[in-house]
């Protein structure tokens, strides 16, 4: 399955206000953005796609999207700072400017899962975009099979959306694990890299949608036991938010292999990347 999308008809950001700043972890903030009522309707997104987001004499750095679908009031970053522009937003306080273009990309095959069961997995920071899919699946339960979310971090400190986490645990028909590499002394949970949870939670290998977020090397691993143990590559999708700079396919920054992930992603069916995935420099 291909995604297509419509780009949006200007480059100029809209600049919108910040407000609800959570502080998620040591490095990581989410804050909403709510929309004015003169935003054109490209605002609207579905789960998966990013925007690109400025920050004041800084610039613009590509961002997913985390908040819900289906609230078409205001748009949710969850932003990790890894650089001078994520940095910059990350000390954004409420009411602060930033600037807004998009949305942007692909996105996850959430009305494609419809009767299959659902694999959702993340690392890290890869959480954030699959929100929006869980929100989206967990409202329309009932059309999916079974229905699982693994998760990995570092450590438990590194956890995101740990309130949440414990309300999707008690969220029924859906099964919640989480991993982490490094356990503290007051950590009950599991220990280890997210590939070791498969093997904890039911699904159909023959009838299963998985959808992957994380560090590369986390997404190949992921990908290539999930295909060991019988799902479809093509059943397979996996976000490769990697280089997006101009975010409508003109400079070139984020090309991977024939692919620009700005236009072709950010959302892949594994089966498309697979091939280059593996391949070192590229």
């Amino acid at each position: 399955m291909e995604e297509t999308y419509t780009i949006p008809n200007t480059l100029t950001p809209d600049f919108l206000e910040t407000k609800n700043r959570q502080q998620e972890t040591a490095d990581v903030v989410t804050f909403d953005i709510p929309l004015k009522n003169n935003v054109p309707l490209f605002t609207q997104f579905k789960p998966g796609q990013f925007n690109m987001l400025y920050a004041f004499g800084i610039g613009e750095v590509p961002i997913s999207i985390s908040g819900d679908p289906d609230d078409p009031e205001r748009l949710v970053h969850t932003i990790r700072a890894v650089g001078p522009v994520s940095e910059a937003l990350t000390k954004l306080g409420n009411l602060d400017q930033v600037g807004v273009r998009g949305p942007y990309g692909s996105s996850w095959p959430v009305e494609e899962a419809a009767g299959s069961d659902v694999l959702v997995i993340a690392g890290g920071i890869g959480l954030a975009p699959l929100r929006p899919a869980l929100y989206y699946l967990m409202k329309r339960r009932t059309s999916i099979g079974r229905f699982s979310l693994l998760y990995g971090a570092r450590t438990p400190e590194d956890l995101l959306f740990q309130q949440e986490i414990e309300s999707w645990r008690r969220t029924p028909g859906m099964e919640v694990r989480v991993t982490v590499d490094h356990a503290t002394k007051d950590w009950n949970g599991d220990v280890g890299v997210v590939t070791k949870l498969l093997n904890k939670v039911r699904f159909d290998p023959t009838d299963t949608i998985a959808m992957i977020c994380g560090p590369e090397t986390m997404i190949r691993f992921t990908a290539n036991a999930l295909e060991d143990i019988g799902v479809a590559s093509e059943q397979i999708y996996v976000s490769m938010e990697r280089n997006m700079k101009c975010a409508v396919g003109t400079c070139g920054h984020c090309q991977f292999g024939s692919h620009f992930v700005c236009k072709d992603g950010p959302i892949f069916p594994y089966e498309r990347i697979k091939s280059i995935l593996n391949l070192r420099e590229i």
